[in-house]
């Protein structure tokens, strides 16, 4: 072996053993940093945000599990009188045959089942029988075929209920696990020596637009500042975003859905230029929403662990748009 391919082999031995013992002791000499509180602010941030989404979800499909049970009953009610003249059809059709079939020894009870008072012979009283029960027959023929269409409806609406069902348990499964991911994120925070605010974007003090409020809806919402967001809540002394939204302007006498993406669909649209107390903030691809009280500044339910507080409506990259609800 030649000097020149010693010195090679000895000088890869000596990298490779300094590259294992970098991999032995770093691990040991390097200990992780914790997250600052701004980035756990952040985290807690981004998980507030998912879990909203899910709970606007939430909000839509138990929406829309009201109006399906709402549709099912009136379905119901709408069988209820075929399945009762089905039977009361039936019943006559029995009747009419019994009394046929007990012949000429019984002319005074068939009379009697028949209302035949103008008939004098048996086969004026049989040619009467053979007429009510094709009456009845059609009856029945009738109501079967009402019955089979408002059936194959109900068959429609039991699928639709039980697809919403298993989508609303989807979401308390996941809303349960973002949960308890947002109260580990609390619990480092407070353990964090930097502390932290548990808030993000541009927050501003309470001015005069909650004194003298420009009307009723404005005027709801500044009575809930520093209540606690609580997902799925419309009050009345909790709230997220489009519950509060919903309850202010229910004070104002128009109703709106508990769902940021409907309440979108139930406003005029407009400009940030045409905003005035009372019209709707939109943001987070209609993820969140708040109501607009003047100067710059909504109220809104933000987030998991935070209260109904003022903020501006300037300076987020999210927004999605603004809405005036129809009066």
């Amino acid at each position: 072996m030649s000097a020149g391919h010693r010195t090679k082999r000895s000088l890869l031995r000596t990298l490779f053993i300094g590259v294992v013992s970098l991999a032995i002791v770093a691990p040991a000499s390097v200990a992780k940093a914790d997250p600052t509180a701004a980035e756990i602010d952040a985290q807690i941030q981004k998980a507030g945000d998912e879990l909203e989404d899910l709970v606007e979800a939430y909000n839509k499909i138990n929406g829309d599990l009201a109006t399906t049970q709402a549709a099912a009953a009136e379905l119901q009610k709408k069988l209820q009188p075929y399945v009762d003249n089905m039977a009361n059809a039936n019943a006559n059709v029995d009747v009419i045959a019994v009394a046929a079939f007990k012949g000429a020894g019984s002319l005074q009870n068939l009379s009697i089942v028949l209302n035949a008072r103008s008939s004098d012979t048996l086969m004026d009283q049989l040619t009467t029988l053979q007429q009510i029960g094709k009456h009845q027959q059609h009856e029945i023929a009738d109501f079967t075929s009402a019955k089979s269409k408002l059936d194959e409806e109900k068959k429609k609406i039991d699928e639709t209920l039980a697809a919403e069902t298993a989508q609303k348990t989807e979401l308390e499964t996941k809303k349960k696990k973002i949960e308890g991911d947002v109260k580990k994120l609390e619990a480092l925070r407070r353990r964090s020596t930097t502390g932290g605010t548990g808030s993000t974007g541009v927050k501003v003090a309470l001015g005069a637009e909650c004194t003298s409020p420009a009307n009723a809806a404005v005027a709801f919402a500044c009575a809930q500042l520093g209540e606690p967001y609580k997902w799925g809540a419309a009050g009345p002394s909790s709230w997220d975003c489009s519950g509060l939204t919903m309850g202010a302007w229910k004070a104002a006498g128009v109703i709106l859905p508990h769902n940021a993406a409907q309440q979108w669909s139930k406003t005029t649209h407009i400009s940030r230029s045409a905003l005035s107390p009372g019209d709707l903030a939109f943001f987070r691809g209609l993820g969140h929403v708040g109501i607009y009280i003047g100067n710059g500044k909504m109220i809104h339910a933000p987030t998991t662990g935070r209260n109904v507080e003022v903020q501006s409506i300037d300076g987020r990259s999210d927004t999605y748009g603004y809405g005036r609800p129809h009066k």
